[in-house]
């Protein structure tokens, strides 16, 4: 944990760079994947409004909007597919082999890189997505890996490995495991935060997150929330980290900084992925069918927005593509 003044105001001052490139960005766009509808709600963030359906595989879990690259990729896990959207069309380009199961996607921040948890085959898939038609180069990991955190250099990836209760840090250049630590009762999402050096591994099963100090590979704290913790998100300048608690129609706001929590938000249902852009926060709320537009710093609902059937957003789909 950072704890030198220095260090801290160099923390402070890459979040708010951080965001004003975020509030900067046109035309925002949340990708989300509805798993009993078979398709993808696009919703324009500046007129909070569903302005376009796209139809992909059965079931789609996992989202990652690469803006750098102009896509979007979803997961498909009944289809054993990722759909690939191109972001100014709204529309499927390519379909790839997604192995046994697909669930958490992430991309490198250049938009050049794309990891896959293959569920039941317990590895990662690697994709140029320069080169989407070649094959995907697989990496061996643990048992059903499901979130997935690329770093900001896109050379190291991190996968939750669910069912051996640990997360893995995972070299992608050179296709190893590079260190493993053990971590709360089922870690399904993970999320990284730069500039404190931490990844935060939500644990369904234990109801907690895991803090792991990503420089030492090891945990530094532990924060009880609500039950099932699914999605998380950093909000308000990096200040607020929001987790949704699946099993309680809740999410919890943490101080980022200190790792306390600072209030529960009721009214959701069954809330499972969630991102922020700007002064929001996007909680998708499965069983009601919606998304939940939050003001950031308050928890305040500023909006419902109704999506598909059984609505996930498992991922960072929030994006939207770079200036041409």
């Amino acid at each position: 944990m950072l704890r030198q003044p220095d260090a801290a105001r160099l923390v402070r001052a890459a979040l708010a760079l951080a965001l004003a490139a975020s509030a900067a960005q046109a035309a925002p766009y949340a990708w989300i994947t509805n798993q009993g509808s078979h398709d993808v709600s696009v919703i324009d963030l500046a007129e909070e409004r569903v302005v376009a359906t796209v139809p992909v595989g059965r079931s789609p879990a996992g989202v990652v909007a690469a803006g750098a690259a102009g896509r979007v990729f979803v997961s498909n896990p009944d289809s054993r597919t990722i759909s690939v959207i191109d972001m100014r069309e709204r529309r499927v380009v390519a379909t790839l082999d997604g192995g046994s199961g697909p669930v958490g996607l992430d991309a490198s921040a250049d938009g050049r890189r794309l990891v896959a948890a293959d569920w039941y085959a317990n590895r990662l898939l690697v994709w140029d997505t320069a080169r989407l038609d070649a094959a995907p180069r697989m990496i061996a990991v643990g048992r059903a890996p499901a979130g997935v955190a690329v770093s900001a250099d896109g050379g190291s990836a991190w996968v939750a490995e669910r069912d051996d209760d640990s997360v893995a840090l995972v070299d992608l250049e050179r296709g190893v495991v590079r260190s493993r630590v053990a971590v709360g009762s089922h870690p399904f999402a993970l999320l990284l935060d730069a500039p404190r050096g931490r990844l935060y591994a939500l644990n369904v099963q234990s109801d907690d997150v895991s803090v792991v100090d990503t420089a030492r590979a090891a945990v530094v704290a532990t924060v009880a929330v609500g039950h099932a913790p699914y999605g998380a998100a950093l909000a308000a300048g990096g200040r607020l980290l929001y987790v949704s608690n699946q099993h309680d129609d809740s999410v919890s706001v943490l101080d980022a900084e200190g790792l306390s929590v600072l209030r529960t938000l009721h009214g959701f249902g069954y809330p499972e992925g969630v991102a922020a852009w700007g002064d929001r926060v996007v909680v998708v709320n499965w069983m009601d069918d919606a998304v939940s537009v939050l003001d950031a710093d308050t928890g305040a609902e500023r909006r419902r927005i109704a999506t598909g059937r059984n609505s996930r957003g498992f991922g960072a789909f929030i994006g939207a593509p770079a200036a041409p």
